[in-house]
């Protein structure tokens, strides 16, 4: 056998064996999921990213055919869940829901084990959460120009309650206290939901959190609402101001949520979980239970690994110098 016989051979053979590789991938992509999927959330049971997970985890098991898991891996602001789904097997059996404490890990926490823009598959967007700023009622305080006036006076003395450094609702008190131009007395919890007891309880003076989390006590009148973070007033809160309304310029801050996988989940796999994901978004029980959490579905466009990735590096670049002048790290 000449040498350009045994390289024919040799390029018969490979292609064979790709072949019978891309087949053995599409057949394994057909059959997925086989068994349970862990959608993973950083953050506490109840709170609300925790919500918006089991929401969408109801609705996508029965599209999928296969449990989908919810587990709470707390630590970190979110860090240590992150971790674990980037350290997880590519095969779309292990996934993270996360909000924007994506975007500001890389600032906060200097020593990641994991960079957020390489060692991810990006899943799609999903719900875009408003902010509610509270107050205890006994807080003194009853609405936001009056509130200003006392931060201004007494600053420190306020108690200012959050879920931990690279929550939401530390995020949200960091950009108070900057547009204030004061500082309050930062006190951490280990999730909203508790640090809600505690405003409940007149344990804290003030809370800024996610509407999932917050608008049944407004509802119930049972804490202070001071005014959403949002540029325009919400549907479901049509007499709250906003905070730009009552005196602060350019404030704005909104929760997005988004899911991700380990880097490297074959592309068939990874498009069938985000068709189980969309078609949870048009689920009416889904679409009701958002909208009465008073969050707000991203378009369809949105729902895609490439609005995800974009909007990650944009959060990344908006986040991270605004972190740095608050002197914000966790190491």
């Amino acid at each position: 056998m000449n040498f350009t016989q045994t390289l024919r051979g040799a390029l018969i053979a490979a292609g064979l064996v790709t072949a019978l590789m891309s087949g053995s991938i599409a057949t394994a992509a057909d059959a997925y999921p086989t068994r349970p999927i862990s959608l993973i959330v950083p953050f506490a049971a109840g709170g609300p990213t925790d919500v918006l997970a089991r929401v969408l985890a109801a609705s996508m098991t029965k599209n999928l055919g296969q449990t989908v898991v919810v587990e709470n891996r707390l630590g970190a602001g979110g860090t240590v869940a992150a971790g674990v789904v980037a350290k997880a097997a590519p095969d779309g059996y292990t996934f993270l829901i996360h909000h924007n404490g994506m975007a500001t890990a890389p600032t906060l926490y200097r020593k990641l084990p994991f960079d957020v823009l390489t060692d991810f598959s990006y899943v799609t967007l999903l719900a875009d959460v408003p902010m509610t700023l509270l107050g205890s009622k006994k807080f003194p305080p009853n609405t936001m120009v009056e509130f200003i006036k006392y931060a201004k006076e007494n600053g420190d003395k306020i108690n200012l309650a959050n879920a931990g450094l690279g929550a939401v609702s530390q995020l949200c008190g960091t950009l108070l206290q900057q547009a204030l131009g004061t500082g309050f007395t930062s006190i951490p919890y280990s999730g909203t939901g508790p640090a809600m007891t505690a405003l409940l309880g007149g344990q804290l003076d003030v809370l800024c959190d996610q509407t999932t989390q917050t608008l049944p006590q407004i509802k119930a009148d049972k804490v202070k609402l001071y005014g959403v973070t949002t540029a325009e007033r919400l549907a479901s809160l049509p007499d709250a101001p906003t905070l730009r309304e009552s005196g602060l310029k350019d404030f704005e801050i909104v929760v997005w949520h988004g899911i991700y996988g380990p880097k490297g989940i074959p592309p068939a796999i990874l498009a069938r979980f985000n068709e189980a994901v969309k078609a949870a978004l048009k689920d009416p029980a889904v679409t009701q239970k958002i909208e009465e959490l008073g969050a707000v579905i991203v378009p369809e466009s949105k729902q895609n690994p490439a609005a995800l990735q974009a909007w990650l590096t944009a959060e990344i670049a908006k986040w991270g110098p605004l972190l740095k002048a608050a002197n914000q790290y966790a190491d």
